[in-house]
C-alpha cells in the first residue's frame, strides 16, 4: 500500500493532504482552529448552529483572513421554538435549584430560544462558504439545489441508513456518519434516538453501500490509526471533534480540556437533560441532578437555552461540575498528546501516523502474500 493509496476523491476535491475534517463543535471552534486545520491539509469546519447570521458572517470573514483553503460551516435545521408556558415552567422548576447553586437568581422564559435557521442558511448562501454541513434534519430538494447552483459543497449527517438515503434522495453531495461513540448531539432525525445508535465500524460501509455518495466517518477517531481504520471501511474522510477539544485555539474552558484529560473509557453517558436533545458527554452533577426528574425536560432548543445561562456562569468559573461537557468515547486516548498543542501540531502528527499505520498495513499484506 503506497503513500498515495488512500488518495480519495473527497480529498482530491478540497486538496487534502490529511484526509480528517475537523468536526464542528459549538462552543469549542473558533475561526482560528478552523483555519489551523484547513492551512495544515485538513478541511476546518466552524460551527454555526449556535451563531446568529451576522456572527456567522463576521467568523467567516475572520477565517478568510487566515486562510485561503477550503473550510466549512455546520448548522443545524430547525424549526422555530415556540413553547407553551407550561413546558417552560416544568423546566425552570428543575433548573432553578441548579441556578440557585451558582448565585443566579430564578430563570424566565425568554424571547427566543434560538437563532432563526432560515435567516442563518441565506447567510451561508451570501457568504459562499465552500463546504455547507447540517445536522439535526433534513433540507428540502430545493434548499440542497439551491446551495450547489451556488458552488456550494452539502454534507448531511445520518446516525442510520435511512437518513443516508433521505439526504442522498434529497442531492447531497456526501454524507456524515456520526457513529454511536460520537461526542456531543446525536443527529437522528427518522425515528428513535435509541435505535439509531449505530457505532461507526458498522455504520460507514453499510452507508457506503446504500447511498453511493462519499461519507466521512465520525465518531471514536483520535489518531492515525483510527484515520486508515475509517479509509479501509470506505469513508473517504475522518471527522475528528474530541481530538481537537484540547487543542490551544478550542474556546471551551479549561475545566473541561482537564477533565477530558482524565476520563477514562466508561465516563461518558448519553444524555437530553441537559439540552433536550441526546448527547454524549462526560458524566457530572449537572447531568446527574437535571436527569432526575426527566418529565420536566424541555425538548431542544428550548431546555438548552434555558441552561445556558447557568453552563456559561459555571464555565468563568472554571467550575466543570455544572458543564456539558461533550466527549466522545475515544477521548482517553487524546491523553498520548501533549498539553496545550496546536491545532497545526496535532495535524501534523495525524499526517504522520495515517501514514505509518497504512505503510504498515500494506507490510502486513505484502508479508502475507509471500
Amino acid at each position: 500500500m503506497s503513500e498515495g493509496s488512500f488518495v480519495t476523491p473527497f480529498a482530491e476535491r478540497f486538496g487534502l493532504r490529511v484526509p480528517v475534517v475537523q468536526a464542528p463543535m459549538a462552543g469549542a471552534t473558533t475561526p482560528e482552529l478552523v483555519a489551523a486545520v484547513s492551512n495544515s491539509g485538513g478541511l476546518g469546519t466552524l460551527a454555526g448552529a449556535a451563531l446568529s447570521p451576522e456572527k456567522i458572517a463576521s467568523d467567516v470573514a475572520a477565517i478568510r483572513a487566515l486562510t485561503d483553503r477550503p473550510f466549512g460551516v455546520n448548522l443545524f435545521v430547525l424549526q422555530p421554538a415556540a413553547p407553551d408556558d407550561a413546558t417552560v415552567r416544568r423546566a425552570l422548576e428543575a433548573i432553578d435549584p441548579v441556578r440557585a447553586d451558582l448565585g443566579l437568581p430564578p430563570g424566565r422564559p425568554l424571547e427566543r430560544y434560538a437563532p432563526d435557521f432560515r435567516a442563518q442558511l441565506e447567510a451561508l448562501i451570501e457568504s459562499r462558504v465552500p463546504v455547507v454541513s447540517f445536522t439535526f434534519g433534513l433540507l428540502s430538494r430545493e434548499d440542497v439545489a439551491r446551495l450547489q447552483a451556488n458552488g456550494q459543497y452539502v454534507i448531511g449527517t445520518a446516525t442510520h441508513v435511512a437518513e443516508g438515503v433521505a439526504w442522498r434522495d434529497a442531492g447531497a453531495d456526501a454524507i456524515a456518519a456520526q457513529g454511536s461513540e460520537a461526542g456531543a448531539h446525536r443527529g437522528t432525525f427518522i425515528g428513535s434516538f435509541e435505535e439509531a445508535l449505530v457505532g461507526t465500524m458498522a455504520l460507514v460501509p453499510q452507508l457506503v453501500d446504500a447511498t453511493g455518495l462519499p461519507v466521512l466517518a465520525a465518531g471514536g477517531i483520535m489518531d492515525g490509526r483510527g484515520i486508515v481504520a475509517a479509509l479501509a471501511l470506505g469513508a473517504q474522510a475522518a471527522v475528528m471533534g474530541t481530538a481537537f477539544l484540547t487543542s490551544r485555539e478550542s474556546a471551551i474552558p479549561q475545566a473541561w480540556k482537564d477533565r477530558l484529560r482524565s476520563i477514562s473509557d466508561t465516563s461518558t453517558s448519553v444524555t437530553y437533560a441537559i439540552t433536550g436533545r441526546h448527547a454524549r458527554g462526560i458524566r457530572n452533577p449537572l447531568m446527574q441532578r437535571l436527569s432526575e426528574a426527566p418529565q420536566k425536560i424541555a425538548p431542544y432548543p428550548v431546555q438548552n437555552a434555558l441552561t445556558q445561562e447557568l453552563r456559561q456562569t459555571a464555565g468563568r468559573a472554571q467550575n466543570g461540575d455544572y458543564l456539558s461537557l461533550w466527549s466522545g468515547q475515544g477521548a482517553p486516548l487524546g491523553r498520548s498528546r501533549r498539553e496545550d498543542f496546536g491545532a497545526a501540531e496535532l495535524m501534523a502528527q495525524l499526517d504522520d501516523e495515517w501514514r505509518a499505520a497504512s505503510a504498515g498495513i500494506a507490510a502486513f499484506v505484502a508479508a502475507f502474500k509471500r
